[in-house]
C-alpha cells in the first residue's frame, strides 16, 4: 500500500462557508428581532389646534378587597347591582374603561364573574389593574 507523499501540507479550516453560516444566522435574528416588536406608529410631531379637543372617556374602578366586597368608584355594591351600576356610569358619546382592581388574595372565581359580567355591557372596555415590580 502506497501512502501520499504530501503529509507535510498543513490542514486549512474553510473560513467561507464559516462566515456564510454566521451571516445566514445574524439574518434568522435580524428578521426574527423585527417581527417580535410591535409599533402603533411612526414617531410624529402633531400639529396644534385651537379647536382640538381630546375625547372623552370614563373611568369607572372596580374594587375587590381581600374579603371580597366590591366597590364602584368607592362605593360598595354587591354582585347582582354591578351591571346596572355600571350602566349608570357609562356616558353616551365617550367610550368606557372598566379597571378592576383586586387584591391578590380575591377568589379567582369571583374576579372571573365580575370580568363575564362587565364584558356584556355594550360600550365598555376592560382592564385589570396591576402593580409593577
Amino acid at each position: 500500500m502506497r501512502l501520499p507523499n504530501n503529509l507535510d501540507r498543513t490542514p486549512d479550516i474553510n473560513v467561507v462557508a464559516l462566515i456564510d453560516v454566521l451571516f445566514a444566522i445574524l439574518i434568522f435574528f435580524i428578521i426574527t428581532s423585527l417581527t417580535l416588536t410591535h409599533s402603533e406608529g411612526l414617531p410624529v410631531n402633531l400639529p396644534i389646534a385651537g379647536t382640538g379637543k381630546s375625547q372623552p372617556q370614563t373611568k369607572i374602578i372596580v374594587s375587590i378587597d381581600a374579603q371580597g366586597s366590591i366597590s364602584i368608584n368607592s362605593k360598595s355594591i354587591d354582585l347582582i347591582t354591578l351591571v346596572p351600576q355600571i350602566q349608570t356610569l357609562i356616558t353616551k358619546n365617550g367610550q368606557t374603561l372598566v379597571i378592576i382592581n383586586a387584591d391578590e388574595q380575591v377568589n379567582h372565581g369571583l374576579v372571573v364573574a365580575i370580568m363575564d359580567r362587565v364584558r356584556q355591557i355594550q360600550g365598555v372596555k376592560l382592564a385589570i389593574a396591576t402593580k409593577q415590580k
